[in-house]
């Protein structure tokens, strides 16, 4: 029983990350999980402080 509900809370955690991920692609967010994600250039390259609008490399 103690599996179904582990199981049934990871399926739940699962489902929200990629609905908000869907919901911030279509909203036009380039850095998912960066703090200046809908103003960013996109060139982050996995470090979110180069993350600037008017820092495009």
């Amino acid at each position: 029983m103690a599996n179904v509900i582990v199981a049934g809370v990871v399926a739940l955690i699962l489902g929200v990350s990629i609905t908000y991920i869907v919901k911030a692609k279509k909203a036009g967010v380039k850095c998912v999980g960066c703090p200046a994600g809908g103003t960013c250039s996109g060139n982050c390259n996995g470090n979110c402080s180069g993350c600037h609008s008017d820092a495009d490399v």
